[in-house]
């Protein structure tokens, strides 16, 4: 098999795209989720600190 055989073999073949496809989903989803953490962690701090400062002014 010639260099030439071999490269017009290797570009009409599409598993490794559908491979590729995966890891750039995957990626992407885990970014979406990483972001979304930052976002409730900081609205959750927050929101507890607010919480625990209303309780504590608050006798019962």
């Amino acid at each position: 098999m010639s260099m030439k055989q071999y490269l017009e073999s290797f570009t009409k073949e599409e598993c490794g795209a559908i491979t590729v496809d995966w890891v750039v989903l995957t990626a992407l989803v885990a970014t979406l989720l990483a972001a979304g953490y930052g976002l409730m962690e900081s609205a959750t701090s927050t929101t507890a600190g607010a919480t625990g400062d209303y309780m504590s002014d608050r006798s019962f």
